[in-house]
């Protein structure tokens, strides 16, 4: 990745949502669904500083799967490819 988080933001390639088919047979389009809130993280920053100025250590690692908030992070596009930059407080949990 060509990206490098600073402070206690990361960057995280959101999960991709297969084609929904409803009963009746028809396809709802992707612009109609919800958007997705699982993504697993790319690349993590050094973490935030605290009152102390002590660096204080990340949550979440590479490689880890996420939940995170529906309105979190702000989507850049990479090479084709789009992927989110939030901050570690949009994070509701990790998937194990």
């Amino acid at each position: 990745m060509k990206i490098q988080p600073l402070g206690d933001r990361l960057v995280v390639k959101v999960a991709e949502v297969a084609a929904e088919k409803t009963k009746s047979g028809l396809y709802v389009p992707d612009t109609a669904k919800e958007k997705p809130q699982e993504g697993e993280v790319l690349a993590v920053g050094p973490g935030a500083f605290n009152d102390k100025g002590e660096r204080m250590p990340m949550d979440v690692a590479v490689g880890d799967k996420i939940i995170f908030s529906k309105y979190g992070g702000t989507e850049i596009k990479i090479d084709g490819e789009e992927y989110l930059v939030m901050s570690q407080r949009d994070i509701l949990a990790k998937i194990n």
